[in-house]
């Protein structure tokens, strides 16, 4: 089992930024590839970012390209989504997810987070 727990969301204006925070407990972090999912209100969940097992490799939606920046400490058990230049339509529920694989399928991560909320103002 692995427990996730986010934090950092919060209101920010069009423009700024926010950094997303996910702590991590129970079995090995290294041996898991992380993501960040985010579902919008009246929406599916979908993929944002996944990162690899010491950080080498991540993957992004091509919405968030050049302004999202997922990273992870394995020292400390946490993973990181750095938010630049928000927009209004980044506005939901963000989570982070575990999975044992390279995968941008919601379906493919066993262990998640609670979420936390990010609302983007115009």
């Amino acid at each position: 089992q692995v427990q996730l727990v986010e934090s950092g969301g919060g209101l920010v204006q069009a423009g700024g930024s926010l950094r997303l925070s996910c702590a991590a407990s129970g079995r090995t972090f290294s041996n898991y590839f992380m993501g960040w999912f985010r579902q919008a209100p009246g929406k599916g969940r979908e993929f944002v970012a996944r990162i690899s097992r010491y950080g080498a490799s991540t993957n992004y939606i091509d919405s968030v390209k050049g302004r999202f920046t997922i990273s992870r400490d394995n020292a400390k058990n946490m993973v990181y989504l750095q938010m630049n230049n928000l927009k209004p339509e980044d506005t939901a529920v963000y989570y982070c997810a575990a999975a044992l694989g390279a995968f941008n399928t919601e379906a493919s991560y066993p262990y998640w987070g609670q979420g936390t909320q990010v609302f983007v103002s115009s």
